[in-house]
């Protein structure tokens, strides 16, 4: 057993704000949350900045009692847009990363910069608040992200992780800061726009996993109805790309992970840059600023929730019951007896549009010939092959820019449910896929171990030695290889899946 101290991990996720504390052996002990959701307001997905401190107070009640706690992080869902003035009032609502409303800035800035600026980053949302003439731009004097906002809000630091910053604004690898270039450039861009501000000094700071980022102040504690002690040391936020990668140890160039829940992502830390720009994948940073390929998808778990959720009334319907845990694993694995290609059953889970397939908004679809196996297994297994089939369509471009993965490590809600999302994930990518006993935890467990790197490393050991001599020695979890039959049954069903596209596209135009 390591003799670390206990740490905080938190996190602000697309469904749950959650709460995880590691004991000295890097153990999840105590675990809390609290259950929210976006909502759609004049165009919008957002959520609202009160109900993030009601769930994040409610998440840390729910822990119990918490002493000897040695530091804490926050991180939450990367990207997006918080536009605050000099006195951190909010200038506009929460723009999310689930919102595909910035395409025009996102595809200047790309050509600009010559660096892929996806719809959801901060700049994309910026540049179009920019492109729209919003009233709001000339008074901003902070933009940031969702975890950056509450780790200020606590600590008065105003700063990123590294690779929460990354999907800010493009990152130096080198210079493990903002482009200057690129923020010379942008400058350039607005210059006659009249705005008092340079996009440099409107940004967070960005700092590097285990460097100083401040600690809880009493206004921080007292925004946490005083359940953590002021002058607990907080860790630099992180998104949850950079949670991922510290929860699966996939950290190390040619690690790679795929964090699996309301969206889907996939996170492959480079050897070597790509030969080009890829429209369909993000360039960004691990927390230490080593360069990763993320494929990222707006849409994964949210339509299987809502079948789940209509599933549910009809065993209510005749008079039954069941908890949601074993709903999920009884569904999950009915899919395992459907056909390896669903028998001909596709279903598009786009609840919001997609950025690798070119789609700005989304419509859930279930479409089949008269003469397909349509059944519960195939439905359901159709359901879950949809929820990682347009991460495949983004990971086919890293097989052809020849990108080496020594290891895939699969986190996150999908794979709570032994075998079943593992051994689709292991059709879909042709490839091994690893789950440890922590698969479920996902982001909140990342950022503890963030954490306890920041209170519990020694000197001049890095991230990468810290998960892999301390945290996961010995830790191997359970691996999957992809079985033949899995692997073309589920080509087949890309296949049709690409093919469909037709279809979805005509549905978001006549819907």
């Amino acid at each position: 057993m390591d003799n670390a101290k206990k740490c905080l991990g938190i996190e602000f996720g697309s469904t749950r704000i959650k709460a995880v504390v590691i004991d000295g052996a890097f153990r999840p002990v105590q675990s809390g949350d609290y259950t929210w959701a976006s909502s759609y307001e004049g165009g919008v997905w957002t959520y609202s900045l009160d109900e993030a401190w009601t769930g994040l107070k409610t998440a840390l009640n729910h822990l119990g009692p918490v002493d000897g706690l040695a530091a804490m992080g926050i991180s939450a869902m990367m990207h997006g847009y918080l536009a605050f003035d000099r006195d951190w009032n909010l200038l506009a609502p929460f723009r999310t990363w689930q919102n595909t409303i910035t395409g025009p800035a996102a595809e200047e800035l790309t050509a600009l910069f010559r660096f892929n600026i996806p719809q959801r980053w901060s700049i994309a949302h910026l540049y179009q608040a920019i492109l729209n003439g919003e009233p709001h731009v000339k008074d901003i004097a902070h933009i940031t992200t969702l975890a950056g906002y509450v780790h200020h809000a606590l600590t008065g630091v105003n700063a990123l992780g590294i690779g929460e910053a990354s999907g800010m604004f493009p990152i130096d690898s080198a210079a493990l800061d903002y482009d200057r270039a690129m923020l010379d450039k942008f400058d350039a861009l607005i210059a006659d726009r009249g705005y008092p501000w340079r996009i440099r000094d409107i940004l967070p700071d960005v700092l590097l996993a285990g460097e100083d980022a401040g600690a809880l102040t009493e206004a921080g504690s007292a925004l946490l109805g005083g359940l953590l002690s002021v002058g607990l040391p907080l860790a630099p936020p992180e998104g949850d790309a950079g949670t991922g990668m510290a929860a699966t140890n996939s950290v190390a160039p040619r690690t790679g992970n795929v964090s699996a829940g309301t969206s889907i992502f996939s996170m492959v830390v480079l050897e070597q840059p790509l030969s080009r720009v890829y429209p369909e994948l993000d360039l960004v940073t691990t927390p230490t600023g080593s360069p990763v390929a993320m494929v990222h998808c707006n849409n994964c778990t949210g339509d299987m929730n809502a079948w789940a959720s209509v599933l549910r009334e009809t065993v209510e319907l005749f008079g039954g019951s069941v908890s949601t845990g074993d709903l999920y694993t009884k569904l999950y694995e009915k899919s395992l007896e459907g056909d390896p290609d669903c028998g001909g059953v596709l279903v598009y889970n786009y609840l919001a549009g997609e950025g690798v397939t070119h789609l700005d908004e989304g419509r859930p679809l279930v479409v089949r010939r008269p003469d397909s196996r349509f059944n519960l297994a195939n439905f359901l297994r159709a359901q879950l092959y949809s929820t990682m089939t347009t991460l495949k369509i983004g990971m086919d471009l890293l097989a052809r820019e020849q990108v080496a993965i020594d290891r895939l490590t699969g986190h996150g809600g999908l794979f709570k449910t032994p075998v079943v999302g593992q051994k689709y994930l292991a059709a879909a990518c042709s490839a091994p896929v690893t789950c440890m006993e922590t698969a479920g935890e996902g982001g909140p467990y990342g950022m503890a171990l963030l954490a306890s790197y920041q209170a519990n490393r020694a000197e001049g050991e890095t991230l990468e030695a810290f998960l892999s001599g301390r945290v996961f020695a010995g830790v191997t979890g359970v691996t999957l290889q992809p079985e033949a039959a899995d692997v073309d049954g589920f080509n087949r069903f890309l296949a049709r899946y690409k093919a469909g596209l037709t279809v979805e596209r005509d549905a978001v135009e006549a819907l």
